[in-house]
């Protein structure tokens, strides 16, 4: 039973953060517009992660694009600024994008 439960808290907490930062996306209505594994108005987060992978300064490059917006990369929708995403909620919803696998 107790190994049950430390089993149970392990994944948990695995999950938690990932839900956590969804819900943010949520609660800025990145979700409008982005799925995590579907094209919607803009590209699949999974598709941003892969595109964004392995560059050092990714993270930095997609909380700049979340608070100040961007056109051109995905093609001719541009995103709008987000001005109601602080600094800090951009740079963790950019490392939570750049998660997805």
């Amino acid at each position: 039973m107790k190994q049950t439960l430390i089993a149970f808290t392990l994944a948990f907490t695995a999950a938690a953060p990932a839900l956590a930062d969804q819900a943010l996306a949520t609660s800025k209505n990145c979700m409008a517009c982005h799925a995590v594994d579907k094209k919607l108005v803009g590209p699949a987060y999974k598709e941003v992660a892969s595109k964004y992978a392995g560059q050092k300064d990714a993270a930095d490059k997609l909380a700049t694009k979340i608070i100040k917006g961007g056109s051109g990369v995905w093609g001719p929708v541009p995103m709008p600024a987000n001005t109601q995403v602080s600094e800090a909620e951009a740079k963790k919803l950019a490392a939570w994008v750049l998660s997805l696998k």
